[in-house]
């Protein structure tokens, strides 16, 4: 974080980015001296209602962060800013959206957790439109122009006022993840898939909070020990009431509804008595082994998540994953439930002995089931966000292949036909037409199919 000293003393003279928490209730003039080199403004955690119309003079400007602010509305003078792709105004009171805030080059909007009510036709004329994300407002509706958005990849609209999926929703080429529990949607869930055995409620004081383990969008992990408990477990803390995927409880909906299965992370507990009422979830710790398959979207990625540089891994291990991954995620859409955050980054592999399993159901959504081609079309979202995942695994299944091709040609083929097979699985999934994608049962049978044959 930099300071205003830094700032006006022209320490930071050609920066590329500025971050500003100091209680601002105004942009210091000083910024515009950044004119010619500032990329990413971060101004979230002050107090600011207004940004001045000189703005557009940051004409090297493609990120701003206002989150935590006290804007009423999104400042029109953004649609001016003509580099601006990335705009980020989350937990502000943000009522009003002009058409004209929307900048021409707008990829990454995120609205979370307002006041808005409305949404200006203008947002589905913006053809770059990638991310979107609304989750905690008042919308009744989605503008129908937004069918137009033909590059949008990522929607939340989780705790919002939608009495309705819109029809084109389903035939978005790109959706993949997608976020709608909490709304007004009259939606009948299949008693069959109730929790078996109600979770049990720990109390706080039972607890002993042991070091952070990760954190995500909706909240952080901790390792904790639980008086009587056998064994340690990750407690996941919410953040706050309302998180960017949605509602810890309609989270907490969904785990219930997913079940046991062995390559899921569902809790097995739930938390209680917290001194401020934070709500939490007490789950299974995973082994140390496991790591995350990759890390989050970068600015830069937007909606595909982020690998180490030179990431492999042998054509097994893929494989491995990919049959984890999708026999999770079809054990879920067969109970009804749409994980709407399926990602590398949500998955922990051990590295040594194969395993995947799939976490965090943040953006999850539980469907209805008596609405069974409504069902079927939601679903075939998430069987693009899993053509994704099988694409980036097929790309990085070369480690182990490119030398030994010569000495050891009839196994090694065998394992690239393997891994072009499940290429062209992810094609399929990958279809523009989301009706022509296959099921995730199906993809998940012959990818196991595959690695019989491979064993």
């Amino acid at each position: 974080m930099h300071t205003l000293e830094q700032l006006r003393s022209g320490a930071l003279a050609g920066t590329r980015r500025l971050d500003l928490s100091c209680d601002l209730t105004a942009l210091p003039d000083e910024v515009f001296a950044l004119a010619d080199t500032l990329e990413v403004l971060n101004l979230s955690g002050n107090r600011l209602r207004a940004l001045p119309h000189q703005l557009s003079q940051l004409h090297k400007l493609q990120v701003l962060f206002a989150s935590d602010n006290d804007f009423t509305a999104l400042p029109e003078v953004l649609g001016d800013c003509p580099a601006l792709h990335m705009v980020g105004f989350k937990a502000n009171r943000i009522a009003q959206v002009p058409a004209a805030a929307l900048p021409p080059a707008l990829r990454w909007l995120t609205l979370t957790d307002n006041a808005i009510g409305y949404l200006p036709t203008e947002l589905g004329q913006r053809p770059d439109l990638q991310k979107l994300m609304l989750a905690g407002n008042q919308l009744t509706a989605l503008p129908d122009s937004l069918q137009a958005a033909y590059k949008l990849e990522l929607l939340r609209v989780s705790a919002n006022r939608l009495e309705s999926v819109p029809g084109w929703l389903t035939e978005l080429p790109r959706l993949s993840w997608l976020a709608l529990a909490g709304n007004a949607l009259v939606w009948a869930f299949a008693e069959d898939f109730s929790e078996d055995v109600p979770l049990p409620e720990v109390p706080w004081t039972s607890l002993t909070l042991g070091p952070l383990l990760g954190e995500g969008a909706s909240g952080y992990i901790h390792r904790v020990q639980v008086a009587g408990w056998p064994q340690p477990l990750a407690l996941k803390l919410f953040k706050g009431a309302v998180t960017s995927d949605g509602l810890p409880q309609d989270e907490l909906a969904a785990c219930l509804a997913a079940g046991q299965h062995p390559t899921l992370t569902t809790p097995v507990a739930r938390l209680s008595q917290h001194p401020a009422q934070a709500q939490g979830l007490l789950m299974p710790l995973i082994p140390p082994a496991h790591v995350n398959l990759a890390a989050p979207p970068s600015l830069q990625s937007c909606t595909r998540d982020v690998y180490p540089g030179g990431f492999r891994l042998s054509n097994e291990l893929a494989l491995s994953i990919a049959c984890d991954v999708s026999d999770a995620l079809a054990h879920l859409h067969q109970r009804g439930v749409m994980h709407g955050d399926l990602y590398a980054h949500n998955i922990l592999i051990d590295p040594v002995h194969g395993q995947a399993r799939l976490g965090d159901f943040g953006a999850a959504t539980r469907l209805p089931y008596q609405q069974r081609y409504l069902c079927r079309d939601l679903l075939a979202l998430e069987v693009r966000a899993l053509g994704c995942l099988l694409e980036e695994l097929g790309a990085a299944a070369t480690s182990e292949t490119a030398d030994t091709l010569q000495a050891a040609h009839k196994h090694d083929q065998a394992a690239d036909q393997a891994r072009q097979a499940m290429l062209g699985l992810a094609a399929a999934c990958l279809s523009e037409r989301p009706p022509e994608r296959p099921g995730v049962a199906e993809v998940a049978q012959a990818l196991q199919s595959l690695r019989s044959d491979r064993s």
